[in-house]
């Protein structure tokens, strides 16, 4: 199996592994062989187990879809990720298309840039250069 090479007080000893039972051990010393016992410390883990209930399955009428009208909201527009705020290019009331870039920003030492989720109109910039904005803080809203 495994061959190890010991010094004990000055002394070189070749061991080798055989087998593994339980809490024997058998090896062989420098071509003569031994039987070992083992003896092992029972660890107690402290993490408790997790027992996850089981969800209910849905009713019938919980499962069906429901049909919501379609309502014109503002869409906010959140920081990816936390960093400062470079240039803004928009101002409240200017007029955006999808892809466009609204901001600039700089987070893990990379400069990002913002851009449009929708087509709108700008009704708020919450932002200005120099800002420091933590993770999903609303930059922009667009109607």
């Amino acid at each position: 199996m495994k061959k190890f090479n010991f010094v004990i007080n000055g002394n070189n000893y070749g061991v080798e592994i055989i087998g593994f039972e339980d809490n024997s051990v058998k090896i062989e010393v420098n071509g003569t062989a031994y039987t070992v016992e083992v003896q092992k410390e029972l660890k107690v883990t402290k993490t408790p187990t997790l027992v996850r209930m089981e969800t209910p399955k849905p009713t019938r009428k919980e499962s069906k879809i429901q049909r919501t009208s379609i309502q014109t909201t503002n869409t906010a527009i959140r920081a990816p990720l936390p960093g400062t705020i470079i240039q803004v290019f928009i101002k409240t009331g200017d007029r955006t298309t999808i892809g466009q870039k609204l901001l600039t920003m700089e987070a893990m030492k990379m400069e990002n840039n913002v851009v449009s989720e929708k087509d709108g109109i700008i009704r708020s910039v919450n932002v200005k250069p120099g800002q420091t904005v933590a993770q999903n803080d609303i930059l922009v809203e667009i109607e």
